[in-house]
C-alpha cells in the first residue's frame, strides 16, 4: 500500500473512532461485563486497526471488526493473566464460549440498543445521582472529567472519584447491563432524562474549547431520546425531545461565519431550522395535552414561544414569564430563577431583572456561574452603570473557558465607555 493510501486508512481509523467508538465500547461492556476491561479492549481494538487496516484494507463492517477484535484481545489478556489468577481462565473460557461468531453477529439490530442499555446501567438507582450523571457522560459520550466537572460546577478530582466508585459499585453489586422491565421504567426515567439533557447541553453549548457547539453530542442526545420514546413514550420524555429540537433548530444562527457568538435576540431567524421547529412544537402540544408533563415540557413550551416569534421585538415576554412562574414552582433552582429574571427584564425593564439577579447572588447561589455574572453585566450596561457592568463582565470572563464566549465578553468589555 502506498504512503498516501496508508494515510487515508489512518484517517479512516480516526473517523471511525470519532463516530463509532462509544458504540463499540457499549457493545464490549455488554459482552465482557466490565467497564475497565471493555475500555482496555476498545483501545486494543483501535491499536490493532491502526496496525492492520493499512496492510489489509478497511473491513466491510468496521464496527463489527472492532468489537470482535476487542473481545478477542480481552479474552487473550485474561488467558495470559490466568497464570496468576485461575478465575481469569474460567472467565476467559466463559466469554469465548458465549459467542463463537468472529464478527458477523455484531451488526444485529439489537446492538443499536447497547448504548441505551449502557445508559440505564449507568443510571441504576444503586448509584448516587451525581455518580449516575458523571458515569454516563464519561462512558456513553466520552466527555473528559474536566468537561463533566464544568457541567457539575465542581472539581475534576471529585468527578473522577465518583466515576471510579460508580464502576466499582456496578462490578461489586453485579448490576445488570440491561434495559429495565416495563414495570421499572417509570421510576428510572427521570434520571435518564436528566442525563440525556446534560449530554445535549454539552453539545449545544460546549463547556470549553475553540468551538461554541459540539454537534456530535447534541445529535447523540437527540438520537438517544428518540430511542427512549420508542421504548417508553411518556409525556416528559416527549417534552425533552421537543426541548432539544427547538434549541437545536437555532444552531446555524448561534454563531457568525467567523465562529463568533450571536445572542438569541440578534440571531437571523431565517437560518433557524423550520422542520425541527415544526416537529418540536407538535411534540410540545402532545406532551401538554397529556396533563402529565413536567419541567422539560415547560422549558420546551418556553422555547416554542421564542420559535413562534417572527423577531425578538415580537416575543411574547409576558407568556414566557408566566411559564417560568410555573416552572419555578415545579422545579425550583437558581438557574431557573436566573432565566426567569432575564425574561422579567425583557418584560418589565432591566431594573426589575437586575434586582432579581442580585437577590440570587446575595443568597450565595450561582457565584461561580459565568452566565449569572454576564447577565448581570448586561443589565448594568443597559442601565448605564458602567463600573458595575465592567466588574461583572470581568467576573464572567474569569469563569469562562469557552473561546467564543470569552471573545464575546471581551468585546462587551471593550465597548463599555471609560
Amino acid at each position: 500500500m502506498s504512503e498516501d493510501a496508508a494515510e487515508r486508512v489512518r484517517e479512516t481509523v480516526d473517523a471511525v473512532y470519532r463516530s463509532d467508538s462509544r458504540r463499540v465500547l457499549a457493545t464490549l461492556i455488554r459482552l465482557l461485563g466490565d467497564f475497565d476491561l471493555a475500555e482496555e479492549a476498545l483501545h486494543d481494538a483501535f491499536a490493532a486497526a491502526v496496525e492492520r487496516w493499512p496492510r489489509h484494507g478497511v473491513p466491510a463492517k468496521p464496527r463489527a471488526w472492532l468489537v470482535s477484535a476487542g473481545r478477542f484481545k480481552a479474552i487473550d489478556a485474561m488467558r495470559r493473566r490466568a497464570r496468576f489468577d485461575a478465575s481469569q481462565a474460567e472467565l476467559a473460557e466463559r466469554l469465548d464460549a458465549h459467542s463463537s461468531d468472529p464478527g458477523g453477529g455484531w451488526e444485529d439490530e439489537g446492538v443499536e440498543d447497547d448504548r441505551l442499555r449502557l445508559i440505564f446501567t449507568c443510571c441504576h438507582p444503586a448509584l448516587s445521582p451525581d455518580a449516575q450523571v458523571a458515569l454516563t457522560l464519561r462512558e456513553v459520550c466520552a466527555l473528559t472529567t474536566e468537561e463533566i466537572a464544568h457541567a457539575f460546577l465542581t472539581a475534576p478530582p471529585t468527578v473522577a472519584q465518583r466515576i471510579v466508585r460508580a464502576k466499582a459499585k456496578i462490578r461489586d453489586a453485579r448490576i445488570p447491563y440491561q434495559v429495565p422491565s416495563r414495570a421499572e421504567l417509570p421510576d428510572r426515567l427521570d434520571t435518564v432524562l436528566h442525563v440525556v439533557y446534560l449530554v445535549f447541553n454539552e453539545g449545544y453549548s460546549a463547556s470549553s474549547g475553540a468551538s461554541l457547539t459540539r454537534h456530535d453530542l447534541s445529535g447523540e442526545a437527540i438520537r438517544l431520546e428518540r430511542l427512549l420514546i420508542e421504548l417508553l413514550p411518556e409525556p416528559e420524555a416527549v417534552g425533552l425531545l421537543a426541548l432539544m429540537l427547538l434549541h437545536e433548530s437555532r444552531r446555524a444562527a448561534r454563531t457568525s461565519p467567523a465562529g463568533e457568538l450571536v445572542l438569541l435576540g440578534d440571531q437571523d431567524r431565517s437560518r433557524w431550522n423550520r422542520d425541527q421547529i415544526a416537529e418540536g412544537a407538535a411534540l410540545v402540544e402532545r406532551a401538554l395535552s397529556s396533563r402529565r408533563f413536567g419541567p422539560f415540557t415547560l422549558q420546551a413550551a418556553i422555547a416554542a414561544v421564542h420559535a413562534e416569534a417572527p423577531g425578538a421585538a415580537a416575543t411574547d415576554w409576558a407568556q414566557i414569564v408566566g411559564l417560568y412562574d410555573v416552572l419555578v414552582r415545579a422545579d425550583p433552582s437558581p438557574v431557573v430563577e436566573l432565566n426567569r429574571a432575564a425574561a422579567v427584564a425583557m418584560r418589565d425593564g432591566p431594573s426589575a431583572g437586575l434586582g432579581l439577579i442580585d437577590a440570587i447572588l446575595a443568597r450565595g447561589d450561582l457565584g461561580d456561574y459565568h452566565l449569572a455574572h454576564s447577565a448581570r453585566a448586561d443589565l448594568c450596561r443597559r442601565l448605564g452603570r458602567t463600573a458595575e457592568a465592567r466588574a461583572s463582565y470581568e467576573r464572567a470572563l474569569g469563569l469562562t473557558r469557552q473561546a467564543p464566549e470569552r471573545r464575546f465578553l471581551e468585546r462587551r468589555l471593550g465597548e463599555l465607555p471609560d
